[in-house]
Formats: C-alpha cells, structure tokens, sequence
C-alpha cells in the first residue's frame, strides 16, 4: 500500500531549524490524558518522558491534566499549592462547587506540574452530564460501559477546569490544550461546543476501531477503504467510543497521530487526515565511553543466564555460552502482536538449527501479562535447586581452600589425592542427585487461570515446542510484568532487554512500538514489520536497516505463510552471526539512538502547538507550514565497512564463516565507522537558550503584521 504524506513529513529535515519562535510568555499549555501519573499503557510512556523537554519550552505555564488514582498519588506525585494565580482561584472555585481538584509535581524527569481531578468525587453528575451530552451531541453511553463513563465524567470535568481558568485570567490568555486518545476526547468537544478561547489539539495513538478489527482476524489494510465503520463499531459495542473519538478528531484545530501507517487508518476510519504526524520519542542516555553499554548488556546477560540454569535444571544439556535469548513483550494481544507468527517462526527455525547440526540453542522469552493465580511450583523449586547447587559448591571450595592454605603453610604442594575427602564427595553426590527431573521443564512460570484457552500455550501444544533435550529453541512464557523484587527473575525490563540479543516484534497492529524502539536505544537488535510505525519510520529515515540490526518484516504486501518465512530466515541468519558480529551490530544499532530522542522528535508537537495557536487565534500568531513537496527525508547512510552492492560477496547482515571473521579483524573499526557516519548525520535539534534573543512574529491592533525582539 502505497503511503502518501501527510502535511509535515516524519523526517527530520521534514521541519527547519527556526530562527523564530512564538512568545509563549502569555500562552498556556495543558496536555490532558487518562495516563497523567497513571500507567495503563504506552501513552503513559510517551507523557513521562516528553515531559522534561515540553517543560524546558514552556516553563512555569505548563500544566498536565488527569484523573486522580490515590495509589499512583502516593508514589509519584508530590502534593503543593498552585503556584499560577488563575489556576489557583480556579482550583478553589471549582472545590467550593463540588469537586476535589489536587495540584502537585509529578516526580519524574522535568518534575512538571499536574492538576489531578477526582472523577469518583463528582459521579453523582454522571446522569445529568450524560443527558448533556445526548442533546449537544446525540451520543448515547450505555450505564454497563465503566471505561466510557469515566470518559464522561473526565471531559466534562476538564472542560469545567479549562472554562474556568480562562475566565479567572486577569488578561486574556492564550491557551493550547492537548488532548491524547478518545478518553479525553470529550473534554475537547465540549470546549469547542461552549467557544472556550482555547486552542485544541488531539493526538490519537491508535484507532479504537482499528485495534478491534485487527483483533477480529480481518484483512484490515487491504479493506480500509470498505468498511462500514458505523456497522462495525456497532456490531463490536462501541459505537459511543468511536463516535466521541470521531467528534473529537474533527473538532480539534489540528489532529495528529502518531506514525504515517496510523495517519492512513486515522483518514478512512476517522474520516480526516491528520494535519501533523508527532512520532513518539525516549529520553536517550548517551554513555561517555562506547564500550559502556556492552558490559552492561554483559552483565544483565549473567543475570539471565543464573534465571536459566535453575529453570532448565536436570536438563542443562546446551552450551549456555552459545545460548541466544530472544523476546517478545507486550500487551497480551496473540495476533495484533504477532504471537502467532513468532511462534510458528520458532517451530521452523528449530528445524533448520537441529537439520543443520547447530550448536546454537535459542531460548524465547514472551513477557505478555495474563491472568495467572501464582507462580508455577516446579519453577520455585528450579530456583531453590539452583541455589542449593551454588551453596553446595561454596562449602566444597572453602574447605578445599582451607586445606590447601594449610599445606602451603608448611612448605608442601598438597597431594590433590587428599584435597578432597569422602564427605565432599558425599556432600557433591547429593547435589548432583537433587537435579534429577522426571519431567521436562515448564513453558510457563505461573500457574494460568485459563490454561486450556491461552492462545500462547495452545499454540505451543500446536507446534510441539515443550522444552525438550533434542529441541534447539526453548520457551518461556512468563505472564507477568518484570519486576526486580519478583523471586522469580529479579530484573526490571530494562535491565532484561540489555541482556537479551534479539527483540521480536512481528506485529500486525502497531501504531508505533516503543517495545523496538527501547530495544534500539538500549543497542539491542530487533524485528519489527512494516506495518508498525516504528517500522516505517526507520525504513524511511534508513538507507539499509538490516545493516543497523533493524530488521523490518513485510506483512504488507506478503502473505502469512510468507512473512513467517521471512521472519524464520531473520532469525535462522541472525544465529549463524559469531559472537563479535552481534557486538558489531549491537555497536551500530545504539548508534540510532540519537534518531528517537526527543530532542530530534519533540519539534514535532512544537509544530503542531504553533499551528493550534495560529488557528485558534489568527490575530495574534502565523504560522506558515513548511512545503513538503520541496522537502527531502533525512536518511541514515549505510555503515562504512557495508559495501553498496549486494553484487559482492560481503553482506549488510553479517554471516558467519572463518574468512569473513578474518576480514573483520582488518576491515571493521567501529570508532573510525562512527566517525564516517557521523559526517552524514545532523546533530539534535536543540530548543532556543532562555537568554539569547527570540523573534516574536504577531499583530498590532490593526492586524498588521510586526515583529520584535525579546530577551
């Protein structure tokens, strides 16, 4: 499918390096979502970590907007008085009519202010303010949908808050409020209805109806222009949802999303094409030495490995230095994130391993939260052998130790006859007889609620993949979020990607994927198709991404037989790499990192606030968008030490034999390649210091236009 551009490319050249920028001395930025210091899902990522930067632009006038959940208060938000003078009396008014508004700092990067509304405390006003909206919008929400009343209460209170403080403004105030997915959809409506002078924005991360159909099993990029959308959001309930998330997509000043593939979706479901795309960005942490993030991934591959030797006791019969760990992690949709495929990916690919007499032994982490009533006992009790075994061997030494210093005392080399005595061998006896297993070792390590319906474990029934001594893939389902305090695996997820070498994302429903995007800036390769937005976005902005350890997979245009073929020959070509081509590639894929920061990408939402506040308030603020037909997309060149041919015998992806390893030895310097590439990337685009001089481009009372300079 072929994807056309929409008004600002998602390329970094896409946009210039302003010399001028608006004064945002008398604007005020809320940005409101569901996710505001409450994780549900990636929305809360994108929030928490753009914060800092939207801070630095907007200083003390910037504000975020959620809904107040005491548990997540308690741990992340320090409780203050309101520190602008309007949000203050705007607080207290709205508390003295019947409702409990908390204001506070959000204790994250940038520390930014939050305005935190209790929707619990006003639910009595839910039947009026439902009736409300049948009248204004013709949008009915049945009693039974908690999400959609909670959405109610939410746009409701938030339009009150936004109405309020533009009234209690001494002077009147520019305001730019954004809005994230159809949870705050509401409030934007509701501000257009009551002419509030605001400016909206509404950013949808991925189409309600969109993640439906693909969880439906539909052909959905090939029929986007056929569906009856009213019919299908119908027939799926949700109706209600849709038809706020529609009303608030047009309503809005400027729409975004979050990736051209969600920018097409948004114009056939949506019915309007996004004036902007914003693509999602991370806080990158550069390291001030290039081997730094090598021994951390050395480390945190130790720490797996200790997990693997008690989960696989009795039948640790592979080589754990030649063992590749592989995940995928995600929210727990089989199909929309390719579950499906990785699976019956694994099934080939230990095929090709055991035909071709491989060494290599692949084991597979599926990090996707289920219902689950506790952890599995068999893989306790592994943990506890392991520990057990560890135990044993340290009593063994110390008293090996002990005789050895003894006899070097009195001059003697010891007779390693006598070094070890009965009761060692007993003691190692009894240890080795604790490993003996008379099953094999578990898929899962929890105990599932609905073992027979889970579509990993079926699926794993399927292929015949349970752990066995012949199998070179092995698989772990584990079907709960990492935590470092878990028995289990004491690891958080960042640690657990900096020690795995390969992150799988085959999916068919991805607006973004921070999940490939972490992966890259923590130097990890990883899969991702062409139907996520990440997937995309690097396909554009790189000229070969397979040389970057970015290995994008078509299920566009390839069937699924196809695709997992494709995705079987990444994977079986990815093995055959020796161990110093993975620290090559994972060297050129944390080189990319400086291509998700947000200092490259939060231009993007500064682009659409200035077009908010152009078309909000025309008067005042012009904004002209730059030409994109004239605009060429910024690309990463290939490495140096990669040939342009595919004509010569070398590859972009490395394989794996003696003489090329040999070429390697003369050819590959990654600090010179570093160098070489960097001559064709630009540096991150950097926000104005607060001191240099700013041009402010408005209108006097005549509506002319002037410009003027302020320090």
């Amino acid at each position: 499918m072929p994807l056309a551009r929409s008004l600002s490319v998602t390329s970094l050249s896409g946009l210039e390096e302003w010399d001028e920028e608006f004064d945002l001395e008398d604007a005020v930025l809320f940005e409101i979502a569901w996710e505001v210091a409450n994780k549900v899902g990636g929305i809360y990522t994108v929030i928490q970590t753009k914060a800092r930067l939207t801070s630095e632009e907007w200083g003390e006038n910037y504000f975020l907007v959620g809904p107040y959940v005491e548990s997540n208060v308690r741990t992340q938000v320090e409780l203050i008085e309101p520190t602008n003078p309007a949000l203050r009396r705007t607080i207290d008014k709205m508390n003295s009519s019947g409702c409990k508004v908390y204001f506070g700092r959000w204790l994250i990067e940038g520390s930014p202010y939050v305005v935190l509304i209790d929707i619990a405390f006003t639910a009595w006003s839910l039947d009026s303010w439902k009736s409300e909206l049948w009248e204004l919008c013709s949008i009915g929400v049945p009693w039974f949908d908690r999400e959609a009343n909670d959405a109610v209460l939410f746009g409701f209170l938030t339009a009150w808050l936004l109405g309020e403080f533009a009234a209690q403004c001494e002077q009147p105030a520019h305001i730019v409020a954004h809005f994230h997915e159809w949870l705050a959809g509401l409030g934007l409506m509701l501000c257009r209805q009551r002419q509030l002078p605001v400016a909206t924005i509404f950013t949808t991360h991925a189409t309600l109806l969109g993640r439906y159909l693909c969880a439906g099993n539909v052909d959905f990029y090939n029929n986007l222009a056929e569906f009856n959308v009213d019919k299908e959001a119908g027939d799926r309930q949700i109706y209600h949802r849709y038809c706020i998330e529609r009303a608030a997509a047009h309503c809005a000043h400027v729409f975004t999303t979050v990736s051209q593939i969600t920018a097409i979706e948004a114009e056939h479901l949506l019915k309007r094409k996004p004036d902007i795309v914003t693509p999602n960005g991370l806080n990158v942490k550069k390291f001030s030495a290039m081997h730094e993030f090598q021994n951390l991934h050395a480390q945190s591959k130790s720490r797996i490995q200790e997990f693997v030797r008690g989960h696989f006791y009795g039948h640790l019969d592979f080589n754990l230095d030649k063992c590749l760990f592989l995940f995928i992690a995600g929210r727990y949709e089989f199909s929309n994130k390719g579950a499906d495929i990785f699976l019956e990916a694994l099934a080939r690919l230990n095929y090709l391993l055991r035909v071709n007499h491989s060494d290599v032994t692949v084991i597979a982490f599926f990090i996707m939260p289920a219902r689950t009533n506790n952890f599995n006992v068999e893989t306790l009790k592994g943990q506890a052998v392991r520990k057990q075994l560890w135990d044993t061997a340290q009593t063994v030494k110390e008293r090996f130790g002990k005789k050895l210093y003894e006899s070097l005392l009195v001059g003697q080399l010891p007779d390693v006859s006598k070094m070890l005595d009965k009761e060692d061998f007993t003691i190692m006896k009894r240890a080795i007889f604790a490993t003996q297993r008379q099953c094999q070792p578990p898929i899962c390590t929890h105990n599932m609620l609905e073992d027979s319906s889970d579509p990993i474990l079926n699926c794993v029934r399927r292929i015949g993949l349970f752990n066995s001594s012949a199998d070179r893939v092995k698989i772990i389902f584990h079907p709960e979020f990492l935590s470092s305090t878990s028995p289990l695996l004491p690891m958080d997820y960042e640690e657990f990607v900096r020690g795995c070498h390969l992150g799988v994302f085959p999916s068919y429903y991805e607006p973004w994927g921070y999940t490939p995007a972490e992966c890259t800036v923590m130097g990890i390769p990883s899969i991702s198709t062409n139907l996520s937005g990440f997937g995309c976005f690097m396909e554009e902005h790189i000229a070969d991404p397979t040389a970057y350890g970015i290995y994008i997979l078509d299920r566009r245009c390839r069937g699924v037989d196809e695709s997992c073929n494709q995705l079987t020959s990444f994977l079986f070509q990815f093995c055959k790499q020796s161990r110093r081509q993975r620290i090559i590639q994972r060297n050129r894929t944390e080189r990319l990192s400086d291509l998700l920061d947000w200092k490259y990408l939060g231009r993007y939402y500064i682009a659409a606030r200035h077009m908010a506040l152009a078309k909000a308030f025309p008067d005042t603020f012009i904004y002209e968008p730059q030409d994109t037909a004239q605009t060429a997309g910024f690309r990463y060149p290939r490495p140096a030490s990669v040939p342009p041919s595919p004509a010569l015998s070398r590859h972009s992806s490395p394989h794996h034999s003696e003489a090329e390893d040999n070429e390697d030895d003369e050819r590959y310097d990654e600090d010179l390649e570093a160098e070489k590439d960097k001559v064709n990337i630009r540096q991150p685009y950097m926000l104005p210091m607060k001191n240099k001089s700013i041009a402010i481009i408005g209108a006097n009372g005549n509506g002319d236009e002037v410009t003027s300079e302020k320090n």
